[in-house]
């Protein structure tokens, strides 16, 4: 008689466990920084991914309407693969193989960013600046759209953009590149794609390439403004671009301002007058210095 009894007090006590792990929920949520380091190790998903990171979007105000009036340039389209990309393009007076693609930030390719390139223009001479779209005609104008734009841009379309404006410009060029945030990640990432022609690469609190095998691509030299109030690429990050680009036997220049990501930017709060003027400078400098 005992075997039975123990048999079914045994699975009563089988049946009670399995019940109650039925109802408890044992799931463990990842921290939100996993997000992107878990899942993506590769620094070109990781810009897209910042978008969806908790606070990223505080970190941008909506920016202000404004309007170009008289544009320098106009815009064009080129051959890239999976359909033709297009950008806001200035040619030279004179006849240059200098091309400085400019990279919006995560709105888009608004008007400010066409004011940014004109600006450039001005300032630099003989040379063809193209503003890339990055998002195929897309504009932000609230922060949840600018989140659904850059989490939405494809690496591999972001990519064929690039490679179709690298071909654009011809196997002569010598490329030059500036952006802000998204676009500033991205900047370096198109001073990577270049190559041997790369030759200079401007980067404004963009989230840095750390990887060795594609540092080892890197030809351009590389200078960069980061705030070290910025939570979206804190100063501990922009510590070990630092150490990956010496370690790589790469030429970096960091810039570090008592400011907020996005100081350079006239519509944001933390926008620092100073701070940009200062950066803006010293990118120009820069940049006539390798042409």
């Amino acid at each position: 008689m005992k075997t039975p009894v123990l048999l079914v007090i045994a699975a009563l006590l089988v049946a009670g466990l399995f019940s109650y792990t039925l109802k408890t929920d044992n799931r463990q949520f990842l921290d939100p920084a996993c997000y992107t380091s878990c899942y993506a190790p590769d620094t070109r998903q990781q810009i897209g991914l910042d978008a969806a990171k908790p606070g990223f979007a505080a970190l941008h105000a909506v920016p202000d309407y404004f309007r170009l009036e008289n544009p320098m340039g106009t815009m064009t389209s080129f051959k890239a693969e999976g359909g033709d990309a297009q950008g806001y393009l200035i040619r030279s007076k004179r006849k240059s193989n200098k091309w400085l693609l400019v990279i919006q930030e995560w709105w888009g390719l608004n008007d400010y960013i066409k004011k940014e390139s004109d600006a450039f223009y001005q300032e630099l001479g003989d040379v063809n600046v193209l503003a890339l779209d990055m998002y195929d005609g897309k504009v932000a104008t609230t922060t949840d759209s600018a989140m659904k734009y850059m989490r939405g841009a494809s690496v591999s379309r972001l990519e064929n953009i690039v490679k179709g404006a690298l071909a654009y410009v011809g196997p002569d060029a010598r490329i030059y590149s500036v952006g802000w945030c998204f676009g500033g990640g991205w900047s370096l990432q198109t001073g990577i794609m270049a190559g041997k022609q790369g030759a200079g690469t401007v980067m404004y609190y963009g989230r840095p390439e750390t990887n060795p095998d594609r540092l080892k691509m890197l030809n351009a030299d590389v200078i960069g403004f980061f705030g070290n109030k910025d939570q979206g690429i804190p100063p501990q990050a922009v510590d070990n671009f630092e150490k990956a680009m010496k370690e790589a036997g790469k030429n970096l220049t960091v810039y570090r301002y008592d400011a907020g990501h996005g100081f350079a930017n006239p519509s944001n709060p933390v926008y620092d007058k100073a701070a940009t003027e200062d950066a803006h400078a010293k990118a120009i400098a820069f940049l006539k210095a390798r042409m």
